[in-house]
């Protein structure tokens, strides 16, 4: 048999799961998680399933609401491999050459409907992802162990999070991918 769901908050960005043995990845653990990602003032929260940061394989619910800023980035040091596969929603995955130019042969729009659920892509792959549906939900697994201040290399040629042009940036780059994959185009405004 398989315990109840357990959370603990960690930091204002995640939370953890509880369990000793085993813990089911249900449908009210994933509605609880989007409805974090609504609470939050980053518009995105992750509930972590790894006992601890030296664990060697990272997992992961990662929930997003639409106008979350993930900035470009990528893991190099050391090199790790990701994957990300979709449980909700739909998103837009995002990778760039090193001169912060779009790999536009490369991207994807994860969406159940058009039959992509999930990317895994290679170590040391510049980055982005961002919600195109409200509630979505992403499971994400990578090698361990994670180490906050080598975890990831942020692109020099992408906004900051919480810089005055992050929110521009991200809407120039879905904007772009929209149009592409013939999308609806999105009501940016300084609310978002």
């Amino acid at each position: 048999m398989v315990a109840a769901m357990g959370i603990e908050r960690i930091s204002p960005a995640a939370t953890r799961a509880t369990h000793d043995v085993a813990t089911p990845i249900t449908r009210d653990l994933i509605a609880t998680k989007a409805a974090h990602a609504r609470e939050s003032a980053r518009q995105r929260d992750i509930h972590i399933f790894h006992t601890g940061e030296s664990d060697t394989l990272q997992r992961m619910l990662n929930a997003l609401q639409p106008g979350t800023y993930v900035q470009p980035h990528r893991h190099i040091t050391p090199r790790k491999a990701e994957s990300i596969v979709l449980l909700q929603g739909t998103i837009g995955f995002v990778p760039f050459h090193d001169d912060g130019s779009i790999d536009r042969d490369n991207w994807q729009r994860i969406d159940e409907s058009c039959g992509c659920i999930g990317v895994d892509y290679r170590a040391g792959i510049w980055h982005t992802f961002f919600a195109l549906s409200d509630d979505t939900v992403l499971f994400e697994v990578k090698p361990g162990p994670y180490d906050a201040t080598m975890d990831k290399e942020f692109a020099a040629w992408a906004p900051a999070e919480g810089d005055a042009g992050a929110l521009d940036y991200l809407a120039n780059v879905e904007d772009e991918f929209r149009e592409h994959h013939g999308l609806a185009a999105r009501k940016w405004s300084a609310s978002d």
